[in-house]
């Protein structure tokens, strides 16, 4: 009787741990890590720079120092022109980043701002005063990141990439009567020299620093420095943003920041000579959009 009690409590017990394995849910799998998606930026902006350096137009060259304040009045009260597009780009993807910038501006510079400098050999005469200057140029970046380093909220990217300029720049002489005219156009009571299309391309090598000040504030250091087609260049950025809203998974941010771009670039010589060895910096103004 003992024995027969034994083996039905043993039984049950079997029973329950067997309905018990049954009915309880499998062990969870573990949690694998989401992989890095794709995420864009897009920034809109306005760069406001003034003009530090020289140009060289079928030989004749002249010293350029405008102030953006200059290159404004100089629209304004002497009948200049000031037009600019632009607009800068990025896709990451993890450690991983490509980016864009384009650059379209036509700007007219006053006689404050244009000196006559020199003449190249085999110019005769002398060069008389510039009146103005007239500069169409654009300029096309594109590149790839990769984040090497992480120091707590400071990330560190080397960035590489090619960088496009094209330019077509126009000098008006005053007529002395010395002034050599044999290649130039003349109009009224003046003498025009005309550099043509003229483009190239640089490559270039850099790194950026991007600190996250806070949440939604961030700051980007960037430099670089390129050449090839033209004898050298380089760039200068800091950026401060600050995200203001977010709308259907839309960030949306203000830029301020400071922008330097110097290029040094010449072609031919003598009366085809063109050089444009000139220093533009300014402050930058955007909206980042973040999706």
């Amino acid at each position: 009787m003992k024995r027969a009690i034994v083996l039905i409590a043993a039984l049950g017990v079997s029973a329950t741990a067997q309905a018990a394995d049954i009915s309880a849910p499998p062990p969870a799998a573990p949690e694998l890590p989401m992989p890095p998606s794709w995420t864009f930026r897009l920034t809109p902006y306005a760069w406001l720079p003034g003009l530090t350096g020289k140009t060289t137009v079928k030989g004749r060259t002249t010293d350029i120092d405008a102030s953006f304040t200059d290159v404004i009045k100089s629209t304004f009260d002497n009948g200049g022109t000031l037009a600019a597009l632009m607009l800068d780009g990025e896709a990451r993807n993890g450690p991983f980043s490509v980016f864009g910038d384009a650059i379209w501006d036509r700007v007219t510079l006053s006689p404050s701002s244009v000196k006559s400098k020199t003449l190249e050999p085999g110019i005769t005469g002398t060069l008389g005063t510039s009146l103005n200057a007239k500069s169409t140029s654009a300029i096309l970046e594109a590149g790839a990141g990769y984040e090497f380093a992480q120091l707590g909220p400071v990330a560190f990217d080397v960035i590489a990439g090619a960088r496009y300029w094209y330019q077509r720049v126009e000098l008006d002489l005053a007529l002395f009567p010395t002034l050599d005219i044999g290649d130039l156009t003349i109009r009224g009571n003046r003498a025009i020299g005309r550099s043509g299309s003229v483009d190239w391309l640089d490559g270039f090598v850099g790194a950026r620093a991007r600190w996250a000040l806070a949440p939604g504030q961030e700051i980007i250091l960037r430099g670089d420095v390129g050449g090839g087609g033209s004898n050298v260049s380089w760039q200068a950025i800091a950026a401060y943003s600050y995200d203001f809203a977010t709308r259907n998974g839309v960030t949306y941010s203000g830029v301020l920041g400071y922008k330097a771009l110097y290029v040094d670039y010449e072609q031919g010589e003598g009366r085809t000579k063109y050089r444009f060895d000139v220093l533009q910096h300014g402050p930058v103004i955007g909206l980042n959009i973040r999706f």
